[in-house]
Formats: structure tokens, sequence, C-alpha cells
């Protein structure tokens, strides 16, 4: 496999069609590249096509993956995908075209330890969160410099309370709200 994990999925519009072959090339298969680029299948095979990537077969492929440098290549980005990226046994397996039994050997052949699922989800969790308080911050930055609560939910397709909860959860100093209701109107009427 290729010593540098693909490109993660926030930057698959800058993946070259030269980089995806350069991967290819070092042992990736289309689907690892479609998963590792967040592109689709045919994009890739397109993509690998415009930059005269010779194509393998499947025994090709695995005849290449019993090079034990390869194979510790593959089981080292298997266990960064999962240490770093919270990825799961059945992901890793997708990743490396191996069943999840085979991918949870090579997690354990690069020095990895298999997590349980209570591990797993509080993994996920935890970067579920992290990603909400960024979109918190930013809804913040943006009602701060003078957007509306209602015009924050439906830029992003929340609901009022939801961006309320964001708000609140980045310690957002709140602006008095404006009733506009013809009861506490406090013009006088002709």
């Amino acid at each position: 496999m290729n010593p540098h994990p693909p490109p993660t999925p926030s930057t698959s519009e800058a993946v070259t069609p030269q980089a995806l072959r350069q991967q290819y090339e070092s042992g990736a298969t289309v689907d690892e590249l479609v998963t590792a680029s967040g592109l689709s299948y045919g994009t890739v095979l397109n993509r690998l096509h415009d930059a005269g990537t010779v194509m393998r077969t499947s025994w090709q492929t695995r005849r290449m993956r019993q090079n034990p440098q390869a194979r510790k290549r593959l089981a080292a980005r298997l266990r960064t995908l999962y240490e770093q990226h919270g990825a799961t046994l059945t992901e890793l397996a997708a990743a490396a075209g191996e069943t999840r039994r085979g991918a949870r050997r090579l997690l354990i052949e690069a020095g990895g330890t298999v997590r349980t699922t209570q591990q797993t989800q509080r993994v996920r969790a935890a970067a579920r969160a992290a990603e909400r308080y960024k979109v918190a911050l930013s809804l913040r930055a943006r009602y701060e410099a003078g957007a509306t609560v209602p015009e924050l939910a439906k830029e992003h397709s929340y609901s009022v309370a939801t961006v309320y909860r964001l708000l609140h959860q980045a310690g957002t100093p709140m602006r008095p709200q404006h009733s506009h209701d013809p009861a506490h109107d406090t013009r006088e009427r002709p």
C-alpha cells in the first residue's frame, strides 16, 4: 500500500488524477481510493484513466499484497485509520479489501489494540461533539456579525431551537429580543 494515507474527504476536490495514479500504483484498490477520497467510483476510474493508469486485475492486487512490505504498510495505514480517525473493523475491512477478521489481524500485526463497541461509540461521539462545537463557533461568529437566529436556522437547515442551543454552547452573548407584537407597539396610532 501507499506509505502516505490517501487524502481525506475534506480534500477530495484537490485529488488530482496523478495523485490517484500514484496511490493506485502503490497498491491501493479503486474501492480504497473511493473510500479515502470521498469521490464516486466512476470519478475515480475516470481520473485514473485520464492519468494513463494501467489497471490491475483483482488477482494482481492480491499477489501484490502478499509482499511483506506492502502488507506492513497496509497494516500501518489501517492502524492509523482505526486509532486516529475512529474507523470500525467493518470500515477497515472495506478499505483493505479484507474480511473483518483479516482487518483485525492486520490491525494487531501493526501493534493496534482492538476497541470494544462502547469505546468505538465514545470515540465517535467525541468526534461528533468536536464537529458540533466547530459549527457552534461558526454560528457565533455569524451571529455576532449581525445575522439573526432565524436567518442562521434557515441557512443551516436547523430549527431555531437548535441554533439557540448551539449559540449557548459556544457561550454567545445574546442580543435582546425584539417583540413585533401590536400590543407592545409603543407608537401611537392615529
